[in-house]
């Protein structure tokens, strides 16, 4: 019985030293996967936002983070005027301003 533990022992040994390469392969084959599947499309997301941001103009429908519904009437740097309703103009952060409304239908 003795001989038999001894040799169970002596193969898990074996067994872990192949074992680490594989561990090593899955590893990296679990970070390929989760960059295409996972990071690329939020790098892709982040990058068309921003020049949807850039390209901001005049007159532009627009919805903020806040779910603000309004018109662009000025825009500078780092800021853009929102007119949201007849005479009421607010003022909001470029980072906050998420999508254009232009093709939305009017209801």
């Amino acid at each position: 019985m003795r001989t038999f533990v001894f040799l169970q022992e002596q193969g898990g040994q074996t067994a872990q030293g192949g074992g680490s390469l594989n561990f090593l392969l899955m590893m990296g084959l679990i970070f390929v996967v989760m960059y295409f599947f996972m990071i690329r499309p939020q790098q892709k997301r982040q990058k068309e936002l921003r020049k949807f941001r850039e390209d901001l103009k005049k007159g532009d429908k627009v919805v903020t983070s806040g779910g603000i519904y309004g018109t662009i009437v000025e825009i500078k740097d780092n800021y853009a005027l929102v007119e949201v309703d007849k005479d009421v103009k607010l003022r909001f952060d470029k980072s906050t301003i998420l999508k254009d409304m232009s093709d939305a239908p009017a209801k």
